[in-house]
Parts: structure tokens; sequence; C-alpha cells
């Protein structure tokens, strides 16, 4: 028995709600080893307590004379530099923070009157470290690649004026961060006549804060200001594209001047926030006497957004590091930016239904409807149409499409049994089986990417190796079977979408086998039935005495994984588990054009489309795969989410079951399988 004293945890004492009543805030901070609880009359603090505060809010004076009063160390709180898709005020349904500035000096980024905890690793930090800038840098571009920012309501789409004009950044009134910097309303006039003189006959763009643009706070500037050469733009314009155009950039202290510097302007600041004074603005906004230092923007970004910051993931319910907490952001802005107009959904299974509405949902819930209706439906609301690849029929022309199919991460159990998918793909160009035509696939195949790309395919393809996880995971071990050369053989499904565009001599296992055995009349083939073939659901069984010659083993029930542990090369008309062996470095012979034919690394003997010339590797191809074309949602949390989370679902068996009207369901499809046809048109 351990009978050493347990040390009371470190309370932090707060006058503020918002930092104790539950929710994401207060989950952070106790994560990080501060758990708040309310100041309550009668109640005295321990030694070695804090007390804590929101930045600079109307309640910090309580919480300081408070603090004073106890003889304890004051903690300041604040939202990072990446928070959510809506500004906190919106109260939209699931968001918060992803990370918060907890600053232990009691100071706060956006007030130099007193020094904080990011201003001291800017001054003194030696960020030299190589290893750090990388992260930055490849941070900066990620940024820049999926244009995110604090508040990510933003549409991509939306196009910035004509590039050439001068960009002045309004903010709300009364922000703390204005009143810290000792500027006002008219720093606001003042930044404007400034810019009107320093570039005279050049347009301007006001841009709106997204907080005045929702209606939730008042800006310093107003439909009033407008007028010919100044224009005030409200709509929501992604930031990096908005700094592309600007040939200036004029700022009090808003964040919007620091993504300004990561973009590579020198902006003009009025007042004195975080990123002034270091040697990468042009600063107007009055003395900053502990700032004596020139920075690189991956210092200040790594200053700012790496080392500062307390990250969090809501998925798995801990504290992170950046990267993963950016993996989080870029999952649920993707959906936010897929989803924002909300789809009509056709040719859907029923039972797909309830998992389709928890990934497109978001918060315009999908409807569902048929033919001419589902066109209706779209044009009225302004929808976009979701269609099971496949079942397109005659899709109106002036409507956007998606076509939608399971990831090739899926699930711990078949599409066929039943099991709810945890990845969808949605695909605007074609669909990731068909090469009779380009797809969305294949362009993320042939897209360069940057070093942090490659690095985190690779960790995801060793991950997926270490854990045996593949598309369904059935989990059976890898029976013993004859020494020799081994070539593994995956059967398929016979009337699949991909043999009959994908395949031209060999479009049956029977046929397939007996080619592979022509070829290699000395090698040990193994034989693994597809699963729903073998469960009777789908067609492509072989008869057991066509078996006997052409394979010498078979691996019925297997895992994907573990076959693949038996494997020395994979022979396969289209099947998925050609793509499963490349991840392992298993050679692999296609007769078909599967997606991952064509590209240099396979051998192949089928037909494969001339379009497809880029040369990449292993991890470019898994990261357009697995990162770039799906969709993944938690089991857990029904949260939008990385790759990563759903792998670690399937690997610690922490994925939802099937309800039980969906267990009947399959069990009775199982006992009718001889008529699939009935539930499968």
């Amino acid at each position: 028995m351990d009978t050493t004293p347990q040390m009371a945890p470190q309370r932090l004492w707060c006058s503020a709600p918002g930092l104790w009543l539950p929710g994401r805030v207060r989950r952070i901070l106790t994560l990080a080893g501060l758990p708040p609880v309310p100041v309550v009359p009668g109640l005295r603090p321990r030694p070695g307590d804090l007390a804590g505060t929101w930045g600079r809010s109307p309640l910090s004076p309580k919480a300081e004379g408070w603090a004073a009063a106890q003889g304890l160390p004051l903690v300041r709180v604040e939202d990072a530099f990446l928070r959510s898709i809506a500004p906190g005020r919106a109260k939209r349904r699931g968001d918060g923070p992803l990370g918060l500035m907890i600053d232990r000096m009691g100071g706060v980024h956006f007030d130099p009157s007193a020094p904080s905890h990011l201003e001291t690793l800017l001054a003194r930090h030696p960020l030299d470290d190589a290893a750090l800038l990388d992260r930055a840098r490849d941070g900066m571009a990620r940024l820049a690649d999926q244009r995110l920012s604090k508040y990510n309501q933003h549409d991509p789409a939306l196009p910035p004026p004509p590039p050439g004009y001068v960009l002045i950044i309004d903010q709300t009134r009364g922000d703390a961060a204005i009143t810290a910097s000792g500027a006002g309303y008219g720093t606001f006039r003042e930044m404007l006549f400034r810019a009107m003189d320093d570039h005279p006959g050049r347009p301007v763009v006001i841009r709106t804060h997204p907080e005045t643009a929702a209606g939730l706070r008042p800006g310093h500037f107003g439909p009033e200001d407008a007028q010919p050469g100044i224009t005030l733009l409200a709509d929501p314009v992604a930031p990096q594209p908005l700094l592309d155009g600007a040939i200036a950039v004029y700022t009090v202290s808003s964040q919007l001047g620091f993504e300004a510097v990561l973009a590579g302007h020198r902006p003009r600041v009025f007042g004195r926030p975080f990123y002034a004074g270091w040697g990468l603005t042009d600063d107007h906004g009055g003395p900053l006497p502990r700032r004596h230092r020139n920075l690189t923007r991956a210092q200040l970004f790594a200053a700012a957004m790496i080392l500062a910051p307390t990250w969090y993931d809501p998925c798995r319910d801990r504290l992170c590091s950046f990267e993963t907490a950016l993996d989080q952001l870029e999952a649920e802005v993707r959906a936010f930016r897929d989803d924002r107009h909300g789809h009509v959904a056709t040719g859907m299974r029923l039972w797909k239904r309830r998992p389709l509405q928890g990934f497109f949902g978001g918060e315009k819930p999908l409807r569902f409807a048929e033919g001419a209706r589902a066109a209706s439906i779209a044009r009225a609301d302004g929808r976009g149409m979701l269609v099971w690849a496949g079942k397109e029929g005659a899709t109106p022309a002036d409507i956007p499409l998606r076509r939608v199919e399971d990831g090739l991460i899926r699930s711990r159990g078949l599409g066929a049994d039943l099991v709810p998918p945890l990845s969808l793909v949605l695909d605007d160009l074609g669909i990731y089986y068909d090469p009779t035509r380009p797809s969305r696939l294949e362009h993320h195949i042939a897209t360069p990417l940057r070093p942090g790309q490659l690095a985190r395919a690779e960790r995801l393809v060793a991950r997926l190796a270490a854990a045996g996880i593949t598309k369904y995971n059935l989990g059976m071990a890898a029976p013993q079977v004859p020494p020799g050369h081994r070539i593994l053989v995956p059967g398929q499904v016979e009337d699949d979408a991909s043999i009959r565009l994908g395949t031209s001599t060999i479009r049956s296992n029977l046929t397939l086998l007996e080619r592979v055995r022509a070829d290699n009349p000395d090698a040990v083939i193994l034989w693994k039935p597809h699963p729903d073939v073998e469960a009777g659901l789908r067609p492509g069984a072989v008869p057991a005495e066509r078996l006997a010659g052409l394979a010498d083993a078979t691996l019925s029930g297997v895992d994907a994984a573990a076959a693949l542990t038996l494997a020395d090369e994979v022979w396969t008309m289209t099947s998925g588990l050609g793509f499963e062996a490349l991840l392992r470095g298993v050679p692999v012979t296609c007769l078909g054009a599967p997606f991952y034919a064509g590209w240099g690394l396979t051998r192949d003997l089928g037909s494969v489309p001339a379009r497809r010339v880029a040369r990449p590797t292993v991890a470019a191809l898994a990261h357009a795969v697995l990162l770039a074309y799906p969709r993944y949602r938690d089991p857990i949390s029904g949260r939008p989410c990385p790759a990563e989370v759903v792998i670690d679902r399937i690997a610690d068996g922490r994925t939802l079951p099937r309800s039980a009207s969906l267990r009947l369901l399959a069990k009775a499809q199982g006992a009718l399988a001889g008529h699939a046809w009935l539930w499968r048109r």
C-alpha cells in the first residue's frame, strides 16, 4: 500500500464564471494542473493556490483585488490564436477554444504595460532550434494552404477585391487589446487618414471585424465611411487572399496584423500588440521598452503558436501539441465549409441515413429526397446535392453535385453487415474507383507536398502498420501456410463498380486466379475470398473444385493486415488490399486500373489512364488517400476529426456498435443473402 502523502492539487480561484463553469475552458485549465474553483465567501485558499482572471475583462479588477488581499499570484487566461469556427460570442454549438494562453506571470500578451509570458519568450528564448523552426514554417504554410485563422466562418470561395488596395483592419470598440495599447476611436481615424496620405489615389479597403459583421459588437467604421475610393468589406473573405491583394496593411492591434506579418507584409501598427517591436512591423503606437530584438517570422510564429499556448484535443480529451490541435481545426473547418449551405442527399440506402446525417448534417440537417423532388429542394434552399457514387442517374447540371463513398479506413466490420462508416469521401469530379474519368483523389495524388505533409503521412503509415489497421479490421489472425514465394490474391465482389469500370480482360475471381497461376506456376498462392462474398451477400464465389491447383491455401475470414504478413507480393484486379500492401512495402501487380495504379508504384499489366503522370512516393499516395481525400467522424465525441483519431479508436476498440435495429436487419439480410438485389437496388 502506498503511504506517500498526496499533495492537494493547485487550485485556481476565479471570480469570472466563464473560467469555473463546466465547459471547454474549465477542462483545459484542469488538464493544465489548474482546476478552477469559484471565489465563494467563507472558503479560503490553501498555500500554493493561485487566483485567475480572464485577460483584462471587466471582472479583472475584482480578481486582482481579491488576489492581493489573499496574497495569491495572479494567472491571466486568454484564447490562443487559433480558437474555433465562430467567435466565442456567437455561441455556436460545439465550438470552444482549442487552446488557451495561460500566463502565470500575471501579464497578458496584448498589454505591454507589464511583462507577459509570450513577450518573455520572444525576448529571451533562443528560438534557434532547427526542429522548432521547421515546425513553425510548416505551421505557417498549413494555415496559409487551408486559409485558417483565429475564427473560421469565412468562405474561401469568396474573392477579395481587385488587388492593389490598402488594407485597413477594423476592430471592435472597447476591446481590451485596444485599450491596453493606449489606443481608441481617434487612433482608427488617424490610421485611415495616414493610410490615405501614404498612398494617394489608391483604393482603401476597411476589413470589418467578424463580430461586427455578425452584429455582436460595434466597430470603429460604419457605412458612413464608405465613399469613392473607400470600401467597407464585411463579407467573410478569407484573410490570406485578402492579404495577398493588399499593397500595404494598417492595424492597431488586430491578430490579422500578426497574420499580415506571416504573409510577408510589414504592417503599419498604431497600437502595441505582441507582434510589434521585433523588427517585423512599422511601429507608431509608442515605446516598447523590453523589446530590443529582431526576430524572423518563423521565430515569432514558434513562440506565439507553438511554445506559449496550451493546446487541447477535444476528441481525445487531453492536452496536445500545436500540430494535433491544427489537425483537429482543419477537420472541423473542412466539415463546416463543405456543409455550410446544406445538402440534399439522394440515392442513399435507408440504413445509411443516420450515419450520413452525423457526417454531413452540421447546422443544416441533411434532407433526403429522390428524383425531381431532390432537385427542387436543392434549388429552393440553395443546397448542393449528395449522391451515393454509382447512383447518379440524370442529375441537374445547375446544382453542385458531389458523390459519396466509403473511405479507405472505414470501420471495424463490413458495410455489407451494416456497420456504419468512420470515414467517407466527397468527390465533385468523379469517384476514386472509376478510372474512366478524373477524380478529386487523382488531383490530390498529383499535388506536390511539403516536407511536413510527407512526415505526417509517414507517421500515419507507420501507425497503421504497427496497429494492423486496414479498411474493415475484422480481426482474425493469420493461419499456417505452406513455405515458398507467396502471392496473396484478394478476391473481390464481381459486380463491384471498380471491376466493371476498371478492368477489361480479367473480370472475375476465377480468371484472376487462373492468370496468377499461369504466370507463377511455382509460387505458393494464397487465396483470400472477399468477406461479403464469403457471407453470401455478394457474387464472386469460386467453386471449391476449381480452386484445386490454383490456390495452395484459402484464407477464409482472415483480416487483411494479417494476410499481408504472409505475402511476398500481391496480385489483384482492383482490390483496395493492393493499396494496403503498398503501405506495408509489399510489391503489387495490378491486372486492372485501381486508384493506386499508374503512378509508378505498382506493376501494371492492365490499361491505366494516360493522365496519371505524377510519380508520388508511397507516403505521398497515403497522404492523398487517407488525409486529403476523406472526412472522418469520431464515433465517441461525434465531432469531425483527423484520421489519427479514427485510427486510435479502431486500435483500442472504441468504435460504437450497431444499433439493435441494424443488428437485426443485418441478420435478416444474411438469411436472405440469395435475394440481395432486394436491398441493394
